[in-house]
């Protein structure tokens, strides 16, 4: 928001927020460093930012709306998906139906692309209104509140009109009893809210778990399970049987596991819902994986990528031979990555065929197959198959076993580019695995040009605080190399001079009484890259171990997860407790 500096000043006397000798101060230094008053008093401590706002506001006539106690119906509310609404800090609470006006509340009026996005999405005129971060805050928190509401609500009015179906003594439900109990609109009507509440929230899995008196649902939000809610019993046996038609699952089937898949559209998203049951004692546990089918829009600077790593990824995306490798545990985001590095070669002069289990993103131009057990078609057979298809790049979606692992390897050396996941703990830890599976080490070291190690931490949100580690804290979680490697990263980032010392270097955690998705939204990759260079192929020939081939990565420049995470910890992007837990897995 521009305002006439003279203006300004006049307004922030005339609020009396601020005595006129500090004002009158920070007009000279103002002018002096080029910079608006209101930000030299704020920079200060004299004003709030939230303060500063409301007068810029007032001096240009725009409306200030205060949410903090405001309740927002679910049906205003949700007219703006909550990633957006937190993005842009832009919250729908007013809708004038005769007038297609919709008014929403902002921090910074003049975000035009928000306001244009809205406006598509809702049909509706928008009407901007300027607020305060805590009525940000507070309104954020009322998408959580309103699902749970919307949610609890259903439940109370459906459950009891859930039709149970009982079953005779000693026999199961026969397949016309699931089948009608899948069809009940109370239990399609609780399946539907509880997969879009998932969507809304951001899941990666939801949890369906019988328990001995309530079904527990619970939904893991950035690596971390949280409960989300309890059903009633009786809606377990139903909730298991529409799942089941949804998956084109065995409906009958319930002492075997059984696995399958789905897609739900919502208006923002398209996810695919990768579906396993298993029985336990007190009936069937649900897991679904939510796959988001749009794998567009990553960059390796995104995805936490930078310095040398990122230099070293980009070099061996220009080779067209070789294996490029991304090493680390499930759920720890190496698809993402792999399909970044496949987007970067994805160019109209190459064929790219890729062989998946499953399909997580769709890809324009690349040819994407899924591997089907069930008919005896695997990784190993795929990929045999895709060879006879010429193409320049191949994807495997993971090596798995000793034969894979020696058709990749045959691949590449016969010209092509090879990306592959590994299940290790660290980069190096994938050249003994490759090893073990029965690979040549001559074979290794002419092929495979690097490995990504990597883990996914927590970011924090703008509710954070800085402070500095004690000598006895930084004692208990790290050595000193540690702590000097991360500084040299900032410091070759140009972050921190070079003589800045350990002692100074900064970290952060959530304000207190910042929990949940207050504390953190959203995550961020920790890597390490390690290059196949001549040094570390002499020592793959010679049976070095893993702590010989990290030690000479390391003396080569290679900084390690954790190295990589307190980097990420002292720009404020994560926590150090966050990043012990993820190098911890």
């Amino acid at each position: 928001m521009q305002v006439h500096e003279g203006e300004l000043k006049e307004f922030i006397l005339d609020s009396g927020l601020v005595a006129r000798k500090d004002v009158d101060e920070a007009e000279v230094e103002a002018k002096k460093r080029k910079q608006s008053i209101g930000d030299i008093l704020v920079g200060k401590g004299n004003l709030t930012t939230d303060a500063l706002r409301r007068i810029k506001g007032y001096v240009l006539g725009m409306p200030f709306v205060n949410l903090k106690d405001k309740k927002i119906g679910n049906d205003i509310l949700s007219l703006i998906p909550e990633p957006i609404a937190r993005t842009h800090s832009i919250i729908a609470y007013r809708k004038d139906e005769a007038k297609k006006e919709l008014e929403v509340a902002m921090l910074d009026t003049e975000d035009l692309p928000a306001i244009d996005s809205v406006r598509k999405t809702t049909g509706l005129k928008i009407l901007p209104r300027l607020t305060d971060e805590e009525s940000i805050k507070t309104a954020l928190l009322q998408y959580q509140k309103s699902l749970k509401e919307e949610f609890g609500d259903l439940i109370s009015t459906e459950a009891g009109r859930i039709k149970l179906v009982k079953e005779a003594d000693g026999e199961e439900h026969s397949e016309k009893d699931l089948k009608q109990m899948a069809e009940d609109l109370p239990i399609v009507r609780i399946v539907d809210t509880l997969l879009r509440h998932a969507i809304i929230q951001k899941a990666s899995d939801i949890h369906i778990e019988p328990q001995e008196t309530e079904v527990l649902v619970r939904y893991r939000i950035d690596g971390i399970l949280h409960d989300a809610m309890t059903l009633p019993k009786q809606a377990a046996p139903g909730l298991t049987a529409r799942i089941k038609v949804l998956s084109n699952l065995k409906l009958d089937e319930k002492r075997l596991p059984q696995d399958g898949r789905f897609k739900m559209e919502t208006e923002t998203d398209k996810v695919s819902f990768r579906v396993s049951l298993l029985p336990i004692y007190y009936g069937e546990k649900i897991v679904m994986r939510l796959l988001r089918e749009t794998g567009e829009g990553f960059t390796l600077e995104g995805l936490g990528f930078h310095g040398d790593a990122l230099e070293t990824i980009h070099k061996a995306t220009k080779a067209t031979t070789g294996i490029i490798l991304v090493s680390g545990p499930t759920g720890s985001g190496k698809t993402t990555t792999l399909y970044t590095i496949l987007d970067i070669l994805n160019t109209p002069d190459v064929n790219i065929s890729t062989i998946e289990d499953p399909i997580e993103y769709q890809m324009k131009r690349v040819n994407q197959t899924q591997v089907n057990p069930a008919i005896g078609f695997s990784f190993a057979n795929g990929l045999r198959a895709l060879l006879r298809q010429d193409p320049n790049i191949i994807m495997v979606g993971e090596i798995r076993d000793g034969e894979t692992a020696s058709l990749a390897i045959n691949a590449a050396l016969t010209g092509h580019i090879v990306l592959s996941t590994i299940h290790t703990n660290s980069a190096v830890g994938a050249i003994p695995r490759l090893i073990d599976m029965g690979v040549e080490p001559f074979l290794l070291i002419s092929t495979l040009r690097i490995v990504v190690g990597q883990r996914l931490v927590r970011q924090l949100t703008d509710e954070k605080e800085q402070y500095a580690l004690t000598e006895a804290a930084r004692a208990k979680i790290a050595t000193e190399d540690h702590f000097d490697a991360a500084l040299k990263a900032l410091t070759d980032e140009k972050l921190t001079k070079s003589t800045t010392k350990i002692d100074n270097l900064p970290f952060y955690r959530p304000k207190s009484g910042a929990e949940g998705a207050a504390a953190y939204a959203g995550r961020m990759g920790i890597h390490e890259v390690l290059s196949v260079s001549p040094a570390i192929r002499e020592l793959i020939i010679k049976g070095a171990t893993g702590d010989q081939l990290e030690a000479q990565a390391r003396k080569e420049g290679m900084l390690t997860m954790f190295e990589d995470g307190l980097y990420l910890a002292s720009r404020g992007v994560t926590s150090v407790e966050e990043v012990l837990r993820a190098v911890s897995e």
